[in-house]
């Protein structure tokens, strides 16, 4: 080959290259610049609703229509998504449906339970059940008091375990809790699971600790959680709920596995929101609803969400998550279940998603990310809002 076809040669593959590169350059600047405003304008989040809820459009709350349209193109670009509402001000404004999801589907909600769950505990210390944040666990497990050998277990309160400071460790710690988590939960594991940090100290998650709240509350009620919480939570915010497991000795798991459809979310949200009350009643008592939702523990677990999920905290079994300019409540279970209160914006976002129910690992954690950053980046894209703003 002659030195002028091999310079040719050379100089049409260094062009063929920058022509690939400059056609991969624009497909990705085409998929990063997002839907045109046609795109969002065509976008349909039209309440379904009628007679649940009074309903109303984002711009009659006070809300960009095209921030809500960007967050619903956002939410049908997600694999695992089942459902997405969004309440302003009391009103249900935006509403729509992914992948296999419905109005009536009931769903397991994994890690949610744990925030109702801790309802449940404030009506349980309201109606005197429970004697106060300060009374100790063992008093309600009187058959594994001498079977206790580390003293400090005998000084755990029920305030430490709402703040995931029993001193419990995370199951998913080691290969063994793990696997008890899996396998599932009895009350005597509270003797055999061992202490990885004093009571009252570092927030650590335990679904144990939470299983075992739910557990008092029935002891103390003398009945079990669900007739418990049948009672005095779902029959007031007419909640029917489905399918809710049991442990190896049928409590029902304070935890986790209750089955709720969006709708049964929404009105659970929309009490707390609303400092308790619902339908015409105060249901769960206002105190305990701004208790719970304190924070009480900074950044608890450590763990990389995405860009506006900068930080993370945790109050009475209800997380905290710092997003742009505001701070939100945080009802989280496996998979992506949400129930978000902004509380600036008097707002309540909810998420249902494929439970991905025994599914963990990277491939489960990034599906349940990308539900999670979806409430995430839109409560961060919000503008703050003024006093003045917010007085008219």
């Amino acid at each position: 080959m002659t030195n002028d076809k091999i310079k040719s040669a050379s100089s049409y593959r260094r062009f063929n290259l920058s022509s690939i590169i400059v056609i991969m350059m624009l497909l990705f600047l085409t998929q990063c610049r997002g839907p045109s405003t046609e795109d969002l304008k065509a976008v349909d989040y039209t309440p379904l609703s009628d007679n649940e809820w009074d309903v109303s459009t984002p711009g009659e709350q006070g809300l960009d229509p095209m921030s809500v349209a960007q967050l619903y193109y956002d939410a049908s670009e997600l694999e695992t998504i089942y459902s997405l509402l969004v309440f302003k001000n009391g009103y249900l404004i935006a509403e729509d449906y992914f992948n296999v999801g419905s109005v009536e589907q009931k769903i397991n909600i994994h890690s949610v339970t744990k925030s109702i769950n801790s309802s449940l505990v404030g009506i349980a210390i309201q109606k005197g059940y429970i004697a106060g944040l300060d009374q100790k666990m063992m008093d309600f497990f009187p058959e594994l008091a001498d079977k206790i050998t580390d003293p400090r277990k005998k000084q755990i309160t029920i305030r430490q375990m709402l703040q995931m400071r029993a001193g419990y460790p995370w199951e998913e710690s080691t290969e063994e809790l793990f696997g008890l988590l899996m396998h599932g939960f009895r009350p005597s594991n509270l003797v055999d699971v061992p202490l990885a940090y004093d009571p009252g100290t570092d927030c650590v998650y335990s679904n144990l600790t939470a299983h075992l709240l739910g557990v008092i509350v029935a002891r103390a009620s003398k009945t079990d959680l669900k007739s418990f919480a049948e009672k005095y939570l779902f029959t007031p915010l007419d909640i029917h709920p489905g399918f809710w497991q049991t442990d190896w000795e049928g409590n029902y798991l304070g935890f986790s596995d209750l089955h709720l459809s969006a709708y049964d979310m929404a009105k659970f949200g929309l009490m707390y929101q609303n400092d308790g009350f619902y339908g015409g009643r105060q249901i769960v008592p206002a105190d305990w609803v701004h208790t719970s939702l304190q924070v009480y523990s900074e950044e608890p677990w450590k763990f990389r969400v995405g860009s506006n999920w900068s930080d993370n905290a945790y109050g009475y079994q209800w997380w905290s998550i710092h997003a742009g300019d505001y701070r939100y409540s945080l009802a989280w279970g496996h998979g992506g279940e949400q129930i978000a209160l902004i509380d600036e914006l008097n707002m309540v976002i909810v998420v249902t998603a494929d439970p991905l129910h025994k599914k963990h690992g990277d491939e489960a954690w990034s599906l349940e990310k990308d539900n999670l950053n979806l409430v995430a980046d839109f409560v961060a894209s919000l503008p703050e809002q003024h006093e003045s703003t917010m007085a008219e």
